[in-house]
């Protein structure tokens, strides 16, 4: 009886463990439910780079400011400029891989080392991804190590961009100043300022489209939805139980991804708790308040459902099995004019309780 089996380097078992390691990665990664390639996305897949080149250019053209001409007046030499900022995002090659210690060492455990290979470096992909995602949009200049930080240095928030405290301390405020009161902890009020700080800026943060209503995306510490779950009296909250209560607010909008796993929903802004989140200094954690295309992520040559490489390779006679793994990506946070285009971070006290 004839079989058909693929063995190592076979052509068509490259492919498709290609394919499954980051379809696997991508299942596994918290941000993939805020990726996607309209502009309505929270993080935006930018298609761009299928020819060569190592970067991906952003524009962000400015709203007309003109108070135009009424009646016959002239026109001609009236017209106004356009403004246009633009933002690149850097492309490098990452890698990672795993090697065996050699067929006697396979022999004595209950599993097959390229099977393992390639779950583990899907886990350690989704991991990656991860964290590139959540130091990028928090602007985490402790993380020095691109690697972690999407292949390009995190940059800081600028003034606009950042409420320490909550908003409720002092305009001197710094996040080394935050002690442990009610007023300097997270709560809704703490929202209630990012949504009117995203309303009031310019260019405003634009929120993100869902089944046709707008909503923000706000990514919290646990530490801090603690502190959100205790509320503070200090500051007038409504209760946790409102807050899940309107999670289920808007129908079939729950369905959507971004909606999978929220705590809720306040001042339409979508809250996740998540580990990622970064800290500040002592006792203190940076909240990430999000618009639509806060952040964008790009892919080289063989963008789509085979962009990783797959490798297998014997060493030692044949007697090692070596497989690696890697892809050309970016990941950044936008900003337009030296400034964040579309998140503002909320710096509060937040430590274990």
């Amino acid at each position: 009886m004839a079989a058909t089996s693929y063995g190592v380097n076979h052509p068509s078992a490259v492919k498709h463990w290609s394919h499954e390691v980051f379809k696997e990665a991508l299942k596994k990664t918290y941000a993939a439910k805020f990726m996607g390639t309209s502009s309505d996305s929270l993080l935006q897949v930018r298609n761009e780079m299928k020819t060569e080149g190592d970067r991906v250019t952003v524009h962000l053209r400015m709203q007309l400011a003109g108070a135009g001409i009424s009646g016959d007046g002239t026109l001609e030499g009236n017209e106004e400029q356009l403004t246009v900022y633009t933002d690149n995002v850097f492309i490098d090659q990452l890698r990672h891989a795993v090697r065996s210690g050699g067929r006697m060492s396979e022999q004595r455990v209950p599993f097959e080392v390229r099977d393992e290979a390639k779950d583990g470096l899907a886990d350690w992909w989704a991991d990656r991804l991860d964290a590139s995602f959540f130091n990028q949009i928090a602007g985490n200049t402790t993380e020095a190590d691109v690697r972690y930080t999407g292949l390009q240095a995190a940059i800081a928030p600028d003034a606009n961009h950042a409420i320490v405290g909550g908003g409720v301390g002092s305009t001197t405020s710094t996040t080394a100043s935050l002690s442990d009161s009610a007023g300097l902890r997270f709560t809704v009020g703490a929202i209630d300022r990012a949504v009117e700080r995203a309303k009031t800026l310019s260019p405003a943060i634009r929120p993100i489209m869902v089944g046709g209503k707008e909503f923000y995306v706000c990514f919290i510490h646990p530490y801090q939805e603690t502190d959100l779950r205790r509320g503070a009296a200090s500051v007038s909250d409504m209760s946790w139980a409102d807050i899940q209560r309107a999670a289920m607010e808007g129908g079939k909008v729950s369905d959507n991804p971004i909606f999978t796993g929220a705590l809720g929903v306040y001042n339409n802004t979508i809250l996740h708790s998540s580990t990622r989140v970064p800290s500040g200094l002592a006792n203190t954690r940076r909240a990430i308040f999000c618009g639509a295309q806060a952040a964008a992520v790009a892919f080289g040559k063989g963008a789509g459902p085979n962009t990783m490489t797959w490798v297998e390779e014997l060493f030692d006679f044949e007697n090692q099995l070596g497989v690696a793994c890697g892809m050309i990506h970016g990941l950044k946070k936008m900003r337009f004019n030296s400034a964040d285009f579309s998140t503002i971070t909320i710096t509060t006290y937040a430590a274990a309780h």
